[in-house]
């Protein structure tokens, strides 16, 4: 990706910085650090004590019917609070009955939302010690169908939307957050969300449902989490008229406009939280995405999580199949459907694994690995149309068509869809590349479910039980001829989590290529020989902050190496400073 990226920017890499800033392997603050920390002119009056009501009504503080005699009586709670005094398990034991009860995912979306609004800590317990039955819940697929339904659910602001009324403002706005240390920044434009397209201001459930999973599975304390929404119009008819639509009523702003407004954006950013807070970029279009990762990869901690995010998770399950499906990375031949950020993103870091393994020039391990778009398959006599993003995937080919006649030209050991197209990988697909495989790799990558390239029941039915099978969105084990087969999630929240925590605990002022080579190599390490009798190629979410810590590790330890880390001097455990890092969502005792 990083190749690609430095074509974007004429040959800017995101390690050119002055040689004068690095010093034993970190960077020294030249950043105006102080500048971004110093302490920001409050008005009296939003300063309050977090006692009795004011307590009881404060998320991050209030504990509920767990606050003890003690604490009742030192913070004036006594007779707001019933006489009982309960435990944090006993109230999560009695959430999880609650929201069992819903028979929509929506309404126990909107449980889990409330509950985060009104107790904190409560939320994140429910999410760490049920992550496997609320991550669905949480985030995909059901924060799809929020963001849909936003304007009709929306109760109190979960961020802070910018929108071009607020050009020129930027920074002021930002100073109205009320937290002034902020380490992670997820934010939207709401112009592609999942793989329901364009949602506005609506977009929102996304930044919100990223930063929870932040907490939750990489232990990013939650007031260090800040979520974003740029709104600059939408071109979504239906939202336009609307009367619950919360966003601008106007088509999209592009080009200049839109680009200052971005510029300032960016500028605000890091003015106001200093050079080490990271960026990520979520569900932007693919003309806007690719743009400003190259124009702010050398300038600012920034994170595509569709472009980066998706092709670390994806290309661990890789390497985990490779213990399956046997040979090595560079013995495999690859075929995507699908060539936006997700697509291009997961071929460029498998090419840049399989040419760290061999040795090999990135062009030659390219030619591995073949895309098809809406047009048909990317071959060179299409190079003066493609968007640049497209080109390096521009191989020697007669033209074909469609999906079916590239698999029967390309024979490929690995299909991988990033198409955001439902029901592409049909039966003849499927068969075909069970007919010249014995274990074909499959990866319906699409979100939400309904737009996955094909289910999990289909893939095994169709191969005859011989397919090693990952989704984006989690599908039900399926029986097949007396046997279970357990579908694995190629989720980015195996990734983006972890990768987080990395660029925290380092003071990491970058992100390179090889730190997301780094996250991938941990996650693939943390799949064992049992999971892989099972048919499995990514470990289970209930070990998930387990693994946050490896990867974090792992990066923060590549951070250092390439000299963009500033925490100083490097820990002598990665792991264990990690773990020590790590949000708990256990209840403080209060004097």
């Amino acid at each position: 990706m990083e190749s690609t990226l430095k074509d974007m920017r004429d040959g800017a890499t995101v390690l050119d910085m002055d040689p004068k800033s690095t010093v034993g392997g970190g960077v020294e603050d030249v950043y105006g650090e102080d500048r971004a920390t110093e302490d920001q002119i409050l008005t009296p009056w939003t300063v309050s004590i977090a006692s009795g009501y004011s307590l009881l009504r404060n998320p991050q503080h209030n504990k509920g019917l767990v606050f003890t005699e003690r604490e009742r009586d030192a913070h004036y709670l006594r007779g707001l609070l019933p006489p009982t005094i309960a435990t944090q398990e006993l109230q999560e034991k009695k959430l999880m009955n609650n929201i069992r009860q819903y028979q929509l995912p929506l309404q126990k979306y909107m449980a889990m939302m409330e509950l985060q609004e009104r107790n904190e800590r409560l939320f994140y317990k429910l999410l760490v010690d049920n992550v496997e039955e609320l991550l669905p819940v949480v985030y995909t697929p059901t924060v799809g169908e929020a963001c849909q339904k936003y304007g009709s659910i929306f109760r109190r602001p979960q961020g802070l939307y910018i929108s071009l009324k607020e050009k020129g403002m930027i920074l002021d706005v930002l100073k109205n957050w009320p937290e002034r240390n902020i380490q992670v920044i997820v934010v939207t434009d709401g112009e592609r969300i999942l793989g329901l397209g364009d949602l506005g201001c609506q977009g929102m459930g996304i930044p919100v449902g990223k930063l929870s999973l932040y907490t939750a599975l990489g232990g990013v304390r939650p007031s260090a989490c800040l979520p974003i929404t740029i709104d600059v119009g939408t071109n979504n008819e239906q939202l336009l008229k609307d009367e619950f639509y919360i966003g601008l009523r106007q088509k999209r702003a592009t080009g200049q406009e839109y680009a200052e407004l971005l510029h300032e954006f960016m500028t605000a950013v890091k003015q106001n939280y200093g050079e080490k807070v990271l960026i990520q970029f979520e569900d932007f279009a693919n003309h806007n995405a690719f743009e400003l990762l190259a124009k702010y990869g050398t300038t600012h901690l920034v994170f595509n999580d569709d472009i980066q995010g998706t092709a670390s998770v994806v290309l661990a399950g890789v390497v985990a199949a490779l213990k399956l499906i046997g040979g090595s990375l560079d013995e495999h031949k690859f075929l995507f459907l699908g060539a936006g950020e997700a697509g291009t993103g997961i071929a460029e870091l498998i090419a840049q694994e399989m040419s760290k393994q061999t040795k090999a020039p990135l062009e030659e391990t390219r030619k591995k690995i073949w895309l098809v778009d809406s047009k048909g398959l990317i071959v060179s006599s299409r190079k003066d149309s493609l968007q640049h993003f497209k080109k390096p995937w521009a191989h020697e080919h007669e033209p074909v068509k469609d999906l079916l006649s590239a698999v029967k030209a390309i024979k490929p050991t690995v299909l991988i869809g990033s198409s955001g197209v439902g029901k592409t990988f049909t039966k003849e697909v499927v068969e075909a590349v069970a007919s010249f495989n014995e274990k074909p790799l499959i990866l319906a990558l699409s979100n939400p479910t309904s737009q996955s390239e094909c289910t999990a029941e289909e893939a095994y039915t169709w191969t005859k039980g011989r397919a090693i099978f990952a989704s984006g969105s989690p599908f039900d084990p399926v029986e097949y001829d007396g046997k279970v087969y357990v579908p694995g999630q190629a989720n980015n929240a195996y990734i983006f989590p972890g990768l987080g925590l990395g660029l925290v605990i380092s003071g990491a002022i970058r992100v390179h290529d090889d730190m997301l080579l780094a996250a991938s190599e941990a996650l693939a390490g943390q799949v064992t020989e049992e999971l892989f009798h099972k048919g499995l190629i990514y470990p289970p979410f209930s070990n998930i902050r387990k693994i946050s810590a490896q990867i974090a590790a792992n990066v923060a330890a590549k951070a250092y190496e390439l000299g963009v880390a500033t925490r100083l001097p490097r820990p002598a455990n990665l792991v264990k400073y990690a773990e020590s890092c790590m949000y708990s969502p256990i209840y403080r005792q209060y004097r």
